[in-house]
């Protein structure tokens, strides 16, 4: 079971030997966790994306764009790497992105809401993908070697 839209639905996944009747009893069971967990979601910092103003985005971008060219700056040589654009987006289901191709990096400008260190891991990830470009097991070495601590970065993201 999980909650998806920040907070607004409740997702089931159930196999199919499971009857609706003995689903229908295990969110009955469960109604208080779920009320709490629907309570937490609806001040998660995601929460509060989805009802920002156009105002807060832009400040949001504002406080991206001028610290992600330091951090590009400070890693591209310890990378080998040279970033190609860089572009700011307000998106809802990505962090960031990277087109090794041509080097074009978009960062989520909603990082501004989350601590430093998770802008910089995301930073970090996207211009490891200008040297591998999946994530497989060479990513995640490069990753372990260039950030020992990018777990709990991310995990903080979640």
């Amino acid at each position: 079971m999980r909650l998806a839209d920040a907070g607004k639905v409740v997702v089931i996944s159930a196999p199919s030997t499971v009857s609706v009747r003995e689903i229908e009893r295990f969110v009955r069971q469960h109604k208080s966790w779920i009320d709490e967990q629907r309570k937490e979601a609806s001040t998660s910092l995601m929460a509060q994306a989805e009802a920002a103003t156009p105002e807060e985005v832009a400040a949001w971008r504002e406080v991206v764009s001028a610290c992600v060219p330091p951090l590009i700056a400070a890693w591209e040589p310890i990378l080998g790497v040279k970033a190609g654009n860089v572009v700011y987006r307000n998106m809802k289901s990505r962090w960031g992105s990277c087109q090794p191709a041509t080097g074009r990096i978009c960062i989520n400008v909603r990082l501004a809401l989350y601590p430093p260190e998770c802008l910089e891991y995301v930073v970090v990830h996207e211009l490891c993908h200008l040297l591998e470009r999946g994530h497989d097991s060479k990513f995640y070495a490069l990753m372990d070697r260039l950030m020992p601590d990018w777990k709990e970065r991310r995990a903080k993201l979640r």
